[in-house]
């Protein structure tokens, strides 16, 4: 499993309806993607922006390239939320997901 790690920083005033947009439109519409696994959504204020944190999680680096593509470092970030944001990561990170809620503590399922 890949977890791909992406901030952006919205101001207080759009952030709301950035997390919105999030929930009922960017996030449905990724299930499309064979080997999307979900999601987390991380927020919190910081002096006058709120900062979100997303990591995606994927089965393999196969579904994340068909997701954002052969430069899948990239950040895949559509219009309406370019507009909602103030500024963001143009690159996502990509890390091996080795202990998830789900495994026990050694790992296995």
């Amino acid at each position: 499993m890949i977890g791909r790690i992406w901030h952006g920083f919205a101001a207080r005033e759009d952030a709301d309806a950035y997390q919105t947009m999030l929930n009922s439109d960017v996030l449905p519409g990724i299930h499309r993607i064979p080997g999307y696994r979900g999601a987390y959504v991380m927020r919190r204020d910081v002096g006058d922006e709120v900062e979100f944190m997303t990591m995606t999680i994927f089965e393999n680096m196969a579904a994340v390239k068909q997701f954002a593509g052969e430069d899948y470092t990239k950040a895949v970030v559509q219009g309406p939320a370019q507009k909602l944001l103030k500024r963001a990561d143009s690159r996502s990170a990509h890390f091996e997901i080795i202990f998830a809620p789900e495994s026990s503590p050694r790992g296995e399922p």
